[in-house]
């Protein structure tokens, strides 16, 4: 069936990425992206650099005892993180 309708930007590229096999690597990237969002700004200022591999969030932070104390809340931002993406994407997180 032929479809008339035009789609929306967004949805045209979710397409593509969907039909090369690659939408999980974008849905991993956006969560990367959303640490911000979810940490707030003092948080992110010290964190230096993050990177998803697999299902494990990376991240780097500048301060020792923040990294301690991002660790024992890492269950509660794996949450916030998966909530903010609509989806079970992250499934662990390295600080580092």
């Amino acid at each position: 069936m032929k479809r008339n309708d035009p789609l929306p930007v967004g949805e045209i590229i979710r397409l593509a990425f969907e039909k090369a096999g690659q939408l999980d690597t974008i849905e991993r990237q956006q969560v990367c992206s959303m640490w911000p969002q979810v940490v707030g700004p003092t948080i992110n200022r010290m964190t230096v650099r993050r990177w998803v591999d697999g299902d494990t969030l990376h991240v780097v932070i500048s301060n020792p005892a923040l990294r301690n104390d991002l660790s024992f809340m890492q269950d509660k931002l794996i949450e916030a993180l998966n909530k903010t993406a609509g989806k079970q994407i992250i499934s662990h997180i390295k600080f580092h």
